[in-house]
């Protein structure tokens, strides 16, 4: 990070932020994905969660991931400036300054861990608070500028929402919630690489060493199939889990063939073909994998809801005569 961004002296005079300028510093489209997943690691645990209980819990979750996207920005205010797809955030556009999301950032990890402890307990605030220090620190001020690993090591900031909220639901870590939080951080490699493949300068020019600048694009390709494959078995695996189900297993086997289609086929590609179309098929994985993980957990929340009723074996059971 460089000096000019840690300080608030190239925003004298700029208007005054309004509550959007703020709330975009959270992150509101990451916060999507945290929330639901949050949501569904409490709603699928074993244990009954009070209504109101579950709204503060999942508000701490989201809160504390805004808090990182804050910190985050904070941070990477220089290269965000630099980047076509970013340089329109708050802070480079001039919107904010970068004390305004530090300030931001650290209040709300404060509150949000905080509240989370007063109500669930230390577990899930202490993973709340070990998320946030993940994605703030070891994310973005380490790993996102100094290797092409940054987003394996750095996808786990991400994947700990639902083993968050099933902590919060029954106290403890279980094989369903670290599955949940696997899936999350598998899917995460092959998702940011496609999206590498066709925002290729954005990422060199601001000097970060994903995959694509560092070991070339041929690599980056084996590299998205090597991680699709090995995802598929965490996605089916949680299907044979108690809070899996023919429903979930089902979705998981159809966008899993997909996925992993789309893996092979850009696998198989070359740079001449990619850019002839303009880069079609990577564009279409990453519009595969924006889904993969809603529709996964949105199976999960099905197979949740069917519990009452015995569940989708035992209905399905009841359906066929077995």
């Amino acid at each position: 990070m460089t000096d000019a961004s840690m300080t608030d002296a190239p925003f004298a005079g700029r208007p005054e932020a309004g509550i959007g300028d703020y709330f975009a510093l959270l992150k509101p489209r990451v916060m999507t994905l945290v929330v639901f997943t949050a949501l569904v690691g409490l709603v699928v645990a074993p244990v009954p969660v009070h209504p109101f209980l579950g709204f503060v819990v999942v508000l701490c979750i989201a809160v504390g991931g805004g808090a990182s996207g804050a910190l985050n920005m904070w941070w990477d205010a220089d290269i965000d400036a630099i980047m076509r797809r970013t340089r329109n955030r708050p802070i480079p556009s001039g919107k904010t300054t970068p004390g305004d999301a530090l300030a931001l950032g650290l209040a709300l990890s404060g509150f949000s861990v905080v509240v989370l402890f007063l109500a669930a307990g230390p577990l899930a605030a202490g993973l709340l608070a070990f998320t946030i220090f993940f994605y703030a620190v070891i994310y973005t001020m380490w790993l996102k500028r100094s290797t092409p690993q940054n987003i394996v090591i750095g996808g786990a900031a991400g994947a700990f929402p639902p083993m968050i909220g099933w902590a919060a639901a029954t106290g403890d870590i279980a094989i369903e919630s670290v599955l949940m939080f696997a899936l999350t951080f598998m899917w995460t490699p092959p998702h940011f690489w496609a999206l590498a493949l066709f925002v290729k300068s954005d990422y060199g020019d601001a000097g970060v060493p994903m995959l694509t600048e560092t070991h070339g694009r041929r690599s980056t390709r084996r590299h998205i199939l090597a991680y699709t494959v090995l995802l598929v078995p965490v996605a089916l695996g949680l299907g044979f889990t108690s809070i899996g189900g023919p429903i979930y297993l089902a979705v998981a086997a159809v966008l899993n063939l997909q996925f992993l289609a789309g893996a092979w086929q850009l696998f198989r590609r070359d740079e001449t073909a990619a850019e002839a179309d303009g880069y079609a098929a990577e564009k279409k994985v990453f519009k595969i994998s924006l889904g993969y993980l809603f529709l996964h957990f949105g199976a999960l929340l099905i197979e949740a809801a069917l519990r009452p009723w015995g569940g989708s074996w035992q209905i399905l059971s009841a359906l066929f005569g077995a």
